[in-house]
Formats: structure tokens, C-alpha cells, sequence
């Protein structure tokens, strides 16, 4: 695992590594933005996470999920700590839960 000091520097040092698409979390998967493509959570797995926290407030806080197919698709998904558990499906909440 990695350390990261801020998240600039987190998503900069991923996409190096090859963590290229950037995804949108949705209720029940996650989507490419650039492809479009969508996965549900028995295709794809988080393989690393990275939690930062606002210096002047805590709606500042953040997640970034390194993530990877199983076709070899990877790439990041940046989330607020604070997601309301009911925007989520319980596969998608299953598959998250370790790192939130």
C-alpha cells in the first residue's frame, strides 16, 4: 500500500500505475466516464483505498477507491465519506463497506 499526503497527489500517482478510467458510482454499479461502460460488484474489486480529511471542514473528507476489473479495466472512483447508505444497493454497500 501506498501513502499518499493529499488527494491530488493520490489520483496523479494511480493513474501512473495504470488506474487510467475515472468512475461514477451509481446505485448499483460503477461507470466509465470516458467508455461509459458500466460493472456490478461481481466483476470488479477494490484493491487499494485512500482516506483524506479536510483541514477546514469535514465535508471536505474523501475516499479513492483504486479499482480493477475483471477484464484488467482499472481505474479510481472518489467518493465523500458521508454517502447515505440508502443511495446504494446492498451488493454495491457490500463491496464498499471495508473502506467507508
Amino acid at each position: 500500500m501506498y501513502t499518499y499526503d493529499t488527494l491530488s497527489e493520490a489520483l496523479n500517482d494511480l493513474q501512473k500505475r495504470g488506474f487510467t478510467h475515472d468512475f461514477n458510482l451509481t446505485y448499483s454499479q460503477i461507470e466509465s466516464k470516458t467508455t461509459k461502460e458500466v460493472y456490478s460488484p461481481e466483476v470488479f474489486e477494490v484493491v487499494e483505498v485512500y482516506r483524506f480529511e479536510g483541514m477546514s471542514s469535514p465535508g471536505d473528507n474523501s475516499v479513492v477507491y483504486a479499482i480493477q476489473t475483471k477484464t484488467g479495466v482499472k481505474g479510481v472512483l472518489v467518493d465523500a465519506y458521508g454517502v447515505y447508505a440508502d443511495s446504494l444497493s446492498p451488493e454495491m454497500i457490500q463491496k464498499l463497506h471495508f473502506s467507508r
